[in-house]
């Protein structure tokens, strides 16, 4: 039996609920992922794919990130059924600190059907998160700890239905602390992030109170959903005409005070 971890206003123990039956392969009802701010303004998103492949759907969006704010990652789970989220940045487990591949057998958060999980920093035990926050690469928790820029720039969530199993024993378990992801250390920042200075990343921020639990929840093998959100700075968004970034000069019915022009050859006299 595994164990993952809910948010939670207080430090309780619940027992494990029995899952819901799954009414077909696909999930009936949503599950969005959205980047807002400390102030709660949902961040401007651009959707790119979203597309199946097999039974997993994978959605892609781009994010203006805006260098030195503080942000969160909003799970809504808009089905009946409990799921298991494994939630990654700069390719690192924000649980664990680990290189994540988004698998099922990673440390992941439990969200309940029809509600909600919001996660705001990197886990460092289990009543304390480090705030994300936009920055360089240099200063990115991933470069300055692991020397890994594989995956700058990108939040990723997978999405885990619950197996089907039998009515569980009232069971509980205590884990007197959650996986620590490794303090900041002094790893040199690597050759190839100096060729990347525009790419966005994020920091480990101030520290901030988050306890949770842990709670019996046997995953699927397979991810139903992967949401992939890739934050780049707003001059690289629109360079790269992701967003229309041209300057509006006036107003082609409304400009007023515009005589008729003569035409070329009769200029001048």
């Amino acid at each position: 039996m595994r164990y993952v971890l809910s948010a939670v206003l207080a430090v309780v123990m619940m027992a494990a609920a029995p899952a819901y039956p799954h009414a077909g392969d696909r999930l009936q009802g949503e599950v969005t992922v959205e980047i807002v701010s400390d102030r709660g303004a949902t961040l401007l998103a651009v959707p790119h794919k979203d597309l199946w492949r097999g039974g997993t759907r994978i959605i892609k969006k781009f994010l203006e990130a805006k260098k030195g704010e503080n942000y969160g990652i909003v799970i809504r789970n808009m089905t009946p059924e409990r799921i298991g989220v494994v939630v990654s940045v700069d390719g690192r487990n924000i649980i664990s600190g680990k290189r994540s591949d988004l698998r099922s057998t990673e440390d992941m958060y439990l969200v309940n059907g029809y509600d909600l999980g919001r996660y705001d920093g990197w886990r460092t035990d289990k009543d304390t998160v480090h705030k994300f926050y936009f920055t360089d690469p240099g200063d990115s928790y991933s470069s300055r700890t692991f020397n890994d820029a594989s995956a700058m720039g990108v939040i990723a969530v997978a999405v885990y239905r619950e197996k089907d199993r039998p009515q569980p024993r009232n069971e509980t378990r205590k884990h007197e602390s959650a996986p620590a992801a490794p303090s900041a250390g002094s790893a040199e920042r690597s050759k190839s992030l100096s060729s990347r200075d525009e790419t966005a990343g994020t920091g480990f921020g101030e520290r901030q109170y988050s306890p949770i639990v842990w709670i019996a929840f046997e995953p699927e093998h397979l991810p139903v959903q992967k949401t992939l959100v890739k934050y780049e700075w707003r001059e690289v968004l629109c360079r790269k005409g992701i967003l229309n970034c041209r300057e509006v000069t006036g107003n082609r019915l409304w400009d007023e005070n515009q005589y008729a022009p003569y035409p070329p050859e009769l200029r001048g006299n």
